[in-house]
């Protein structure tokens, strides 16, 4: 069976890159704060778990490869 994760980004500053998360594309109801500069990452629910580690690894795969912070993405395995 695969695991699946869909994210999107919701919003940016200076300091943190927010993200929408979920097993699908229209259930995406937690999110998760990116620290740009530590590259680590919070679940905002304090829920930290196998969704919420996909989608953070891959956010920060896609991040390391482009100047920007990717706007969506998603990751299967």
């Amino acid at each position: 069976m695969a695991g699946l994760v869909y994210f999107r980004k919701i919003s940016e500053d200076a300091d943190t890159v927010r993200y929408a998360f979920g097993p699908e594309p229209e259930d995406m109801a937690r999110t998760l704060t990116v620290d740009k500069a530590s590259r680590t990452s919070a679940v905002d629910d304090g829920r930290p778990d196998y969704l919420a580690l996909k989608a953070s690894r891959k956010i920060n795969v896609l991040g390391t490869r482009s100047p920007d912070w990717p706007d969506r993405g998603m990751s299967a395995s």
